[in-house]
């Protein structure tokens, strides 16, 4: 995903979904695959961030004096940051050759990912930028050589959106965080590109205001919380909405509709409300429930499953007290 090769790929890859009405019944391995990959729900977040960053794409169109304005998605671990992200990264390639034509855009790259590599230098930063669009990069190379040809071959191929990922991993106190942040600054002005950052609570590392470095970013950037989804907010029941439409979505010939929306409350304490975790928990469930035979999830089937670190030690089951009988003879 962090190459021009694997991110077209991904981009172009047809998106996982479920069987039309119908539709003769896959096989068992085709159905594994589909609930590996699943779906991907549209979100309140997704759609923010869509919104968003078409707008600041056309407000930035012709803005060429100064740094286009940008956006930062914060949020927790399993929030569902990068799933956004990519998914508006997708949307954003495919508007771009629906609109020019695949011939005409041939040898262009609208989107770039990149991932900030942890402990990052200035130099090592500008090396994951080279290597998404392939740009050769050799040992005796100095940083300000990286960054130019960074430059002009990002402004070459067009690039019109840079999403860079787990920006948390910055630390504007330390020298080498410092000159990092500096050179994001830096290429956010020479590249004429939406900059869209992403990474764990944002706000409340040094990426934020509270430092000079950040106070620049965020000086220029807009903030998208993806937040973890309530139970209830109002008379809605998000939570429960995002569940039915993932139950949706199985391939599960014995499962039964309105079993996972009823576990809504259990559901939301397993995962704390993350769509990263209600993803591989149904993800998981439905892959145990094909391999073992009996194609439904059932609260048992989600018992059995082991979630990533933080859900589990959210997720403090219930056990119900031991009555004693006091009573005499």
């Amino acid at each position: 995903m962090t190459t021009w090769d694997g991110f077209h790929a991904f981009v172009t890859t047809p998106v996982a979904a479920p069987p039309p009405p119908g539709a003769p019944p896959r096989s068992l391995a085709e159905r594994l695959a589909y609930h590996s990959r699943f779906v991907t729900v549209r979100t309140p977040a997704i759609d923010a961030l869509a919104k968003n960053v078409r707008t600041l794409m056309i407000l930035g169109r012709h803005q060429a004096v100064t740094a286009r304005p940008s956006l930062i998605v914060t949020g927790s671990a399993g929030a569902g940051k990068t799933t956004a992200l990519l998914q508006v990264g997708r949307a954003c390639h495919l508007a771009h050759t629906r609109r020019h034509g695949a011939a005409a855009t041939a040898g262009q790259a609208p989107v770039a990912y990149v991932l900030v590599p942890p402990a990052a230098s200035a130099k090592t930063l500008a090396i994951e930028f080279a290597r998404y669009l392939g740009i050769p990069v050799t040992a005796g190379m100095s940083q300000a050589q990286i960054t130019g040809a960074v430059c002009h071959t990002y402004t070459a191929a067009g690039v019109q959106l840079v999403m860079i990922d787990e920006i948390h991993r910055l630390n504007p106190r330390t020298t080498t965080g410092a000159q990092s942040a500096d050179l994001l600054k830096d290429l956010s002005e020479r590249i004429g590109a939406t900059f869209v950052y992403a990474g764990i609570d944002v706000t409340a590392t040094p990426c934020s205001p509270a430092f000079v470095r950040g106070a620049q970013l965020a000086g220029r950037a807009s903030l998208i919380d993806c937040a973890a989804f309530p139970a209830r907010l109002g008379d809605q029941e998000p939570f429960r909405d995002l569940i039915t439409a993932m139950e949706g979505a199985l391939d599960l010939r014995h499962h039964r509709p309105g079993t996972l929306p009823r576990l809504a409350p259990y559901l939301h304490e397993r995962t704390a409300g993350r769509i990263g975790s209600l993803a591989r928990l149904i993800r998981q469930a439905a892959i145990t429930a094909l391999v073992d035979g009996t194609e439904r999830i059932t609260k048992t089937t989600l018992d059995a499953i082991r979630l990533d670190h933080l859900a589990e030690q959210y997720y403090q089951p219930r056990t119900r007290p031991r009555i004693r009988n006091t009573s005499t003879p």
